[in-house]
């Protein structure tokens, strides 16, 4: 089963997309981009869903800029969801290496929809 790491400081958000997900992937939470950090050396997720704005020493930007130049990581699927909504946040977010945008508030399923079609094989989503 694909690995996701839901990263938001709003544990309601963390709790919303989990239920989004839960049917298809395995999950795993962290409430801050230092501590995901931590997560991704250990867990290996296969994708990301990340918040921008979140406390700590790094924000969700750099920790998708971290990811996307880190070679051992680089290939984890990364989906912003933020309340970031300017286009230049969305510009900045896909320059640094995002594969993918949510303005907040978002569609859940949506979301779930996008993650699915982006990591699972159409035989593991369709039997999933």
């Amino acid at each position: 089963m694909k690995k996701i790491l839901i990263v938001d400081d709003q544990p309601n958000i963390r709790k919303l997309i989990h239920l989004a997900l839960r049917d298809h992937f395995a999950l795993e939470e962290a409430g801050d981009a230092d501590s995901a950090l931590e997560r991704l050396m250990v867990a290996r997720p296969d994708g990301l869903v990340l918040d921008v704005t979140m406390p700590g020493s790094i924000d969700g930007f750099q920790l998708c800029e971290r990811i996307k130049r880190d070679p051992r990581l680089a290939e984890i699927h990364i989906v912003l969801v933020t309340a970031c909504g300017q286009v230049s946040d969305q510009e900045l977010g896909r320059a640094l290496g995002a594969d993918a945008y949510f303005i907040k508030p978002f569609s859940p399923l949506a979301l779930a929809r996008h993650l699915t079609t982006a990591l699972l094989p159409a035989t593991e989503d369709a039997a999933g």
